[in-house]
């Protein structure tokens, strides 16, 4: 529908509001009077200039005179318009007009002529459409009087006294007409620019497309009429049909353009409708609007579930608080799927009423819009939603706490970040008889006691602790820095004192008198409390201890307790440590290898390497096999991934050695489930094969107890490996089933003697005894005895009294890095002047 023009206020009217100049630019107003004073100037000038005729014109003055008004006036009545920008350019028949008044009326008088009949059109269409305002006729009369005195003052310099049909004359009229469209362009272009209704590059392309095409049909005309005039003036009658289809061409040609332009604007514009917020697409399609339709102001109504919005925005060039609305406004109603999105107005610039095809393109335009504002709202919904599902995923719901399970995320991040040997602390805490609440005062009221409780905790967590809701009366608060008391040698003494006191001071505080919904209430509380390293275990496992405490807090009716950890000996760490073995399995930087030699006791050359396997773990810091052995060993997949990992540890490091002349092997343990496993010696192999190593660079440690073992299958897996040339080593030889049948049922190339007996060789003969059976064992079967533990000078020259040919320990060598073991092994080779023994006894010379 079409809405009626907004009423103006009821204001004092200036003499600027009366002209029309309300709202105008400086620059406008003062053009408009420069223009007006100048045409008025120039037109009585003109008047008072002599009003004869040569004998050749075919009227007289005063007739001359009176056709010009006449044809200025129709001329200006049949003018087409077109937009530009947000501002309308008139195409008139002025330089037809022009052309035949110079011949039938006197020259001086054709300024004022023009200004009375374009004065006069002006003012019947304002009349007729209620619109055109009292400045706009002024300028545009004035504007092609000028136009009118200079094409008048160029014919005049041009043509001199020749005759009216004279080829001298025609030129003259062409460059005055020529001069008539040069001036009343420049001037619509001035106006058009200073008003901002478009660039000075649109205005000037687009109207002269418009323009010129007239321009020449104009001319056209003047000049077949100025002959017919003074030749054959019967010839006049035939001027109407041509000009009638002159009129229509130039429309058409005007509509067609106006028609592409508009909707080459409409599409440029809807395409870069954004897809943001409401107001990202509101803005856009208000100054889309303005630039399609060439709207004085437009008009956004945005309707939804939380209300109404209204959006506005002017053209540029006037300001509509003063200068009012003038022009028809189109309004549509936006809707998606029937659901109403708003209301889009247009108030166009056009002082007639709407054409259907304005109306046609600001409903298409409002659907458009109204697709980009419901697609916004959708959007913002759907981030609203998530959002709130984020919340809800991250927070509890009823009292905007964290939720148990990112208390237990951030939490475990927080420990990770944290030094291993730094204490933290969790506080957690239980309404007691809470049910009592829910049943007196109803499930509205507690949870409105719930939120205060979470307000309380809150108020008393300082900042860097996080407070948690973690079950339906449970909270939980997480100290990450637990300043431990020292003594006075500035040692660290535990943690829990000032844990206890937290923990104290928030029973404090929650236990003092609160109203809920009226009532005034004292609830009891009850807190368990766990402090540990943060290296010691992660926040699974400390809700785990501080919950037991919490329990046994209750159970015995007090207000505080601490977890006690002889009452518990089971910790999460152990059902924790499969899955991190797989992820310290799928880095290259968590499970490694630590290399001791083994040694001649006589001249300390290497003769061979023992692998000795650590966890540099993230968290707990180097963990040593013992930790995590066991739990590699209760599982299959897992077991063969670690050993895989071992052996090809051990081989690389093996082959660096190799690579720098120095011949021994690398001795690796093998659990008593590589054992029972008939697909290992497949996998030894392998792993050889990759490293691209003989058999006799690896050598396989294995225990006593899995020597002995009743299982059918160990007989064939050792089989299988010394089939490979795989060498098998009896580690600590003498602590488990000893017997002499042992090295006959398994056979080996190696006996270890255990630490545990070289310790005690010296004060003890029952430990000297063991190692001197062992010695003379392996020289008799011929197999390497290589004595563990080593660690004093006096040990070193027991054994070699005991005639033990190979040893290791600290007193040799201490564990190292595989990046270390090449340059002392090369040492150890170097230090050594006699020969270093072969690695089999029945290799001797």
């Amino acid at each position: 529908m079409t809405a009626p023009p907004v009423a103006e206020a009821r204001v004092r009217r200036s003499w600027i509001d009366v002209a029309g100049l309300a709202g105008r630019s400086r620059g406008v107003r003062a053009l408009a009077f420069s223009v007006a004073g100048a045409a008025v100037l120039i037109a009585v000038l003109g008047v008072l200039l002599p009003a004869g005729l040569p004998a050749d014109r075919p009227l007289s003055p005063v007739a001359g005179v009176a056709l010009v008004v006449a044809l200025v006036a129709a001329g200006q009545l049949a003018r087409l318009r077109f937009r530009l920008g947000r501002g309308f350019v008139s195409v008139s028949w002025g330089e037809a007009a022009f052309i035949i008044g110079f011949v039938v009326a006197p020259p001086g008088y054709l300024p004022a002529a023009t200004l009375v009949g374009a004065f006069a059109a002006w003012a019947l269409l304002s009349w007729w459409d209620s619109h055109r305002n009292l400045a706009e006729m002024t300028h545009l009369a004035a504007s092609q009087s000028l136009g009118a005195a200079g094409a008048t003052l160029v014919t005049t310099l041009v043509s001199g006294d020749a005759a009216v049909l004279s080829p001298r004359m025609s030129a003259a009229l062409v460059a005055g007409a020529l001069t008539y469209l040069l001036v009343t362009f420049g001037l619509a272009t001035l106006t058009l620019t200073l008003h901002r209704d478009a660039p000075a590059r649109q205005i000037l392309v687009r109207a002269s497309y418009a323009k010129v095409p007239m321009f020449v049909g104009n001319v056209a005309v003047g000049l077949g009429a100025v002959h017919a005039l003074v030749g054959r003036p019967l010839w006049l009658l035939a001027f109407a049909p041509g000009l009638w289809l002159l009129q229509r061409t130039y429309r058409f040609h005007l509509r067609a353009e106006e028609e592409r332009r508009m909707w080459e604007a409409f599409s440029a514009a809807t395409a870069t409708l954004p897809g943001g917020t409401e107001a990202e697409v509101v803005r856009a399609g208000l100054g889309a609007a303005l630039e399609v339709f060439g709207a004085r102001r437009v008009e956004i109504e945005v309707r939804d579930q939380d209300g109404e919005r209204g959006y506005a925005q002017d053209g540029p060039g006037q300001d509509n608080a003063i200068a009012g609305l003038p022009g028809p406004a189109i309004t549509r109603s936006m809707a998606v799927a029937g659901e109403t999105v708003g209301e889009l107005t247009v108030w166009l610039a056009e002082p007639t009423l709407p054409a259907p095809r304005d109306e046609a393109a600001i409903s298409a335009f409002g659907d458009v819009l109204a697709g980009a504002l419901h697609d916004a709202a959708t959007r913002a919904r759907v981030a609203e939603l998530e959002e709130q599902s984020t919340r809800d995923l991250t927070q509890d719901r009823l009292t905007g706490l964290l939720n148990r399970t990112t208390l237990l995320a951030q939490g475990d991040r927080l420990l990770r970040s944290f030094d291993r040997r730094r204490s933290v602390a969790l506080l957690l805490l239980d309404i007691n008889d809470f049910r009592e609440v829910n049943g007196t005062l109803g499930h509205r009221h507690g949870d409105e006691l719930l939120r205060e409780v979470a307000d309380r905790l809150s108020e008393l967590a300082r900042d860097g602790e996080l407070v948690a809701r973690t079950g339906d009366d449970e909270f939980a608060l997480l100290i990450p820095v637990v300043a431990g008391l020292t003594d006075s040698g500035a040692r660290a003494l535990s943690p829990l004192p000032m844990a206890l006191r937290r923990a104290r001071e928030l029973v404090e505080h929650l236990i003092r008198p609160m109203e809920v919904s009226g009532v005034r209430l004292a609830v009891e509380v009850a807190v368990g409390v766990a402090a540990t390293p943060a290296g010691r275990a992660d926040l699974g496992e400390l809700v785990r201890r501080a919950s037991l405490a919490l329990h046994q807090a209750k159970r015995q009716q007090v207000s505080v307790s601490v977890f006690d950890a002889s009452q518990d000996a089971v910790t999460t760490d152990g059902l924790a440590l499969l899955a991190e073995l797989q992820d310290a399995l799928a880095t290259d930087d968590q499970i490694m290898l630590n290399l001791q030699p083994a040694v001649d006791l006589v001249t300390a050359a290497p003769t061979g390497v023992e692998a000795l396997v650590r966890w540099k773990h993230p968290r707990r810091g180097q963990l040593s096999p013992n930790e995590f052995i066991p739990a590699v060993e209760h599982s299959a997949e897992l077991h063969t991934a670690f050993t895989a990992r071992v052996l090809d540890l051990a081989l690389s490091a093996a082959g660096s050695w190799h690579a720098a002349g120095v011949d021994v092997p690398v001795s690796v343990n093998v659990s008593a489930r590589s054992l029972l496993d008939p697909g290992f010696p497949a996998q030894v192999a392998e792993a050889l094969r990759r490293h691209r190593a003989p058999a006799s660079y690896l050598v396989l440690e294995i225990t006593e107890s899995v020597a002995v073992s009743e299982e059918r299958i160990v007989d064939e897996v050792l089989a299988e490996l010394r089939d490979h040339g795989i060498q098998l080593s009896l580690d600590d030889f003498g602590t488990g089933y000893s017997s002499l049948a042992i090295v006959t049922r398994a056979p080996v190339d190696e006996i270890k003697i255990d630490r545990s007996f070289v310790d005690h060789m010296i004060e003890s003969t029952a430990a000297e005894a063991v190692v001197r059976g062992a010695v003379e064992l392996g020289a008799r079967l011929g197999v390497r005895v290589v004595a563990e533990g080593v660690e004093t000078t006096e040990q070193r020259a027991a054994l070699i009294a005991l005639k033990c040919p190979t040893a290791q320990g600290y007193h040799f060598c201490k564990p190292m890095p595989a990046d270390r073991i090449v340059g002392a092994l090369t040492q150890l080779a170097e230090a050594a002047l006699d020969n270093i023994r072969p690695l089999r006894a029945d290799d001797a010379v």
